[in-house]
């Protein structure tokens, strides 16, 4: 297996590894605002967060339908600090409508993924489901082993630096 290919393997796994992403999004005055939610994930890489209405990053995403989201690993886990695994996603955010099979459907993957915390989270009204599709991203495994995603082949990592193209 070569470098490009074990990357890949790496790619499709990684996610997988975490229970909550840290997202970044941005106020209506233009401010940064730093935050996680749990979330479940599709086979297409569209991330589910289920998240309160009372919090920024709610509010923030409902004005500017925008997130950028990162999973990185554990720094236990780390041989060097300067060098963690991550992957960041640039994405659009979607409100999905309450009542709709689609929001009862991934409130099913939230109660199978984390439990009976969820069948609270339902019956409040002001909790809500955002769907964040990546457009673009970034998967860094170290030095010089960077590699980026894009557009509707999320799948296809493209290294960093040069022309090789999986």
């Amino acid at each position: 297996m070569n470098q490009l290919e074990a990357a890949q393997a790496e790619y499709e796994k990684f996610p997988q590894q975490f229970a909550s992403v840290a997202m970044a999004t941005v106020s209506e005055e233009g401010l940064p605002h730093a935050s996680y939610a749990p979330f479940v994930i599709d086979g297409a890489k569209n991330i589910y967060i289920f998240v309160s209405g009372l919090s920024e990053h709610t509010r923030n995403l409902h004005n500017r339908p925008k997130a950028s989201i990162l999973f990185v690993e554990n720094k236990s886990q780390t041989k060097q600090i300067f060098a963690r695994r991550r992957l960041t996603f640039e994405c659009d955010a979607v409100l999905l409508p309450r009542d709709t099979q689609e929001w009862e459907k991934i409130a099913e993957e939230f109660e199978q993924r984390f439990g009976e915390i969820i069948n609270i989270m339902r019956s409040l009204p002001d909790f809500r489901i955002f769907k964040l599709t990546p457009y673009t991203g970034q998967f860094t495994i170290g030095f010089g082993a960077a590699y980026k995603v894009s557009g509707e082949n999320l799948e296809r990592l493209i290294h960093i630096g040069s022309n090789i193209e999986n």
